[in-house]
């Protein structure tokens, strides 16, 4: 039973107790007030009835005589005293006389001697109980001589007092004990649909708002049970569309490869998706709730957005960052509009640009790398053709050695156009792999034949692998014989004199491993990172002697990328290089 309950059913009890209380009081004083009037008038009557018949002095004198005269007239159930003047005690019919003592001093003489009807309500130590006393004059002519004293018994009044007393707070407990049945059923029907819509309403702010208020009236109570039902079902549908959207937003920004950060207008960070995570190398965690100064540890960065805060404009900045590694960033920088329409803080979108920048610049140095290759043969052939059309084709000699001059330049320019539309081709993933089983020992040994005329004319040491156990590759058979030509070539253009070069094949579980390993001059370290681009050479003069185009190893790469598979390289300058290939035994398409 709940506290509200409790307190509305002892109210109610507290009521009918009080009520009943005051009833009976009231009925009780009723009660007594008619008896002890009524034993007045009675008491009253009986006195003036004896002192007509004891006023004569011939019989107020003689005590036998005045016994007799008041046996015959006074009831049994009425004590009746006669007193004299003086205050003793003539007659007495219930006590002897000589044991009363003097009633001069009773109250009730005392106003009959006045000529008044006197009524005295005490204990009386003759009889032992509270008695009436009425006492009215005895006169003689216009002489007092005395009083008649009648009295009854208070017990019975007293008794009937306390029956109904007793009665009374008989009827009381019942009533109590039904009442609080009746209150507590009663108190239960108004209580239960409020307990059940404090539930209802507790359930919703815990967000349980499919809770509802099963209350079937019509009366205001079930007028209210029907609006929390219907706020209920409102709030419902509000929270599922607002958790919706939620989802929506949240699945954009995490998904979204453009960092995205909501900066307040006291400068906090409030909101991050995980690219911004990605983009600062720091987590969510970390950054929502700290000052965007601390947290972006980039200048230019926070300087911008403190603009935006400061002025409301929106605007597009290129920023660099360098932590935790250098970036080149697109950033659109937005205020943030309540529907008050103030400012209350910045939306930043972050737009990772260091790959765009970093194609441009390489699509810059492609174009003058291309542009610095053509011009060399086109030149050549140029200058070679002016010179025969100024005469020297009538020298033979001369005219033949310009000539395979020329040839040899369009030879070179060939191969570079050729060589760019194939990077260009394996690039945009346009070569169809044809996946066959390749021997690789037999693959390299027809690839070495290749350019073995060039290694007997350098003198070198061309050593390759053993032919047994036998290593089977499941891969397109050009794209392999392609790698391995380019590797050996570049080995070749880079080995001096009396070098030698190693080719080694291993089968590492489910991968084989193929290294070209030479004696050349090596590689500088801080070459290493750039030896894969177009048209770089650590030794241009070298390279260019040789014939190669600078392209070689750009085409490597992408080729073994589009095997799935790795290449790596170790050198030491001066020393020698080792390039090492690894693909899958059994390839994909």
């Amino acid at each position: 039973m709940t506290r509200f309950r409790i307190k509305l059913t002892m109210t109610i009890l507290g009521l009918i107790s009080l009520v009943l209380v005051l009833m009976g009081t009231y009925f009780a004083k009723v009660l007594e007030q008619s008896y002890l009037q009524t034993l007045h008038e009675l008491l009253s009557r009986e006195s003036k009835l004896v002192a007509q018949v004891v006023r004569s002095p011939e019989v107020f004198s003689d005590v036998k005589m005045l016994a007799d005269r008041v046996s015959q007239v006074a009831p049994e159930e009425v004590r009746l005293t006669i007193i004299d003047r003086t205050g003793r005690v003539l007659y007495d019919n219930s006590t002897h006389k000589e044991e009363m003592e003097n009633h001069a001093d009773r109250p009730e003489y005392v106003a009959a001697l006045n000529g008044d009807i006197g009524i005295s309500r005490r204990y009386s130590e003759t009889m032992g109980y509270d008695m009436m006393y009425v006492a009215v004059p005895v006169k003689e002519g216009d002489k007092t001589i005395g009083a008649v004293r009648s009295s009854m018994s208070m017990k019975d009044i007293t008794d009937t007092v306390h029956n109904m007393w007793y009665s009374l707070l008989t009827g009381l407990l019942v009533t109590l004990v039904v009442g609080a049945i009746v209150v507590s059923r009663i108190s239960y029907s108004i209580i239960r649909p409020i307990e059940e819509i404090t539930r209802v309403a507790r359930n919703i702010t815990q967000r349980h708002y499919e809770s509802r208020v099963r209350i079937k009236s019509n009366d205001e109570i079930g007028q209210l049970a029907g609006a929390i039902n219907f706020m209920a079902s409102s709030l419902e549908q509000q929270m599922y569309e607002i958790s919706e959207n939620q989802q929506r937003l949240t699945g954009v920004l995490t998904n979204m490869t453009s960092g995205v950060i909501f900066i307040s207008e006291e400068r906090r960070i409030m909101l991050v998706n995980p690219a911004v995570e990605k983009l600062l190398g720091t987590s969510g965690h970390d950054l929502v709730g700290r000052l965007h100064i601390e947290a972006s540890k980039s200048f230019g960065l926070s300087q911008y957005i403190d603009r935006c805060l400061d002025t409301g404009e929106k605007f597009r900045q290129e920023v660099h960052i360098y932590y935790p590694q250098e970036r080149i960033l697109d950033v659109s920088f937005a205020p943030y509009i309540n529907f008050k329409g103030e400012a209350k803080g910045v939306v930043v979108v972050l737009h990772d640009i260091t790959e765009i920048r970093r194609l441009e610049k390489m699509r810059s140095e492609f174009v003058a790398n291309v542009s610095h290759e053509l011009r060399t043969p086109i030149t050549s052939i140029k200058g070679f053709t002016e010179t025969l059309l100024d005469g020297a084709m009538q020298d033979k000699e001369t005219c033949r050695n310009f000539l395979q001059i020329i040839y040899d330049e369009s030879e070179r320019l060939y191969r570079m156009i050729r060589d760019v539309l194939d990077l260009s081709k394996i690039e945009q993933k346009r070569i169809q792999l044809q996946m066959t089983p390749v021997h690789v020992q037999e693959l390299i040994a027809s690839t070495a034949a290749i350019v073995q005329e060039q290694v007997n004319r350098k003198r070198l040491s061309l050593t390759l692998p053993d032919p047994e156990p036998a290593v089977w590759l499941t891969t397109d058979k050009d794209c392999l014989q392609q790698i391995v030509l380019n590797l050996m070539s570049n080995a070749l253009a880079y080995t001096p004199e009396g070098g030698s070069i190693t080719l080694r094949v291993k089968q590492l579980g489910a991968q084989v491993q193929i290294q070209v390993e030479d004696t050349g001059i090596g590689i500088p370290e801080q070459d290493i990172p750039r030896i894969f681009e177009r048209f770089y050479r650590v030794d241009k003069a070298r390279s260019r002697d040789s014939g190669g185009t600078g392209l070689g190893l750009a085409i490597v790469k992408h080729l073994v990328e589009n095997l799935h598979g790795q290449i790596s390289v170790e050198s030491v300058e001066g020393k020698g290089t080792t390039f090492t290939v690894t693909l899958p035994s059994e390839g994909s398409t």
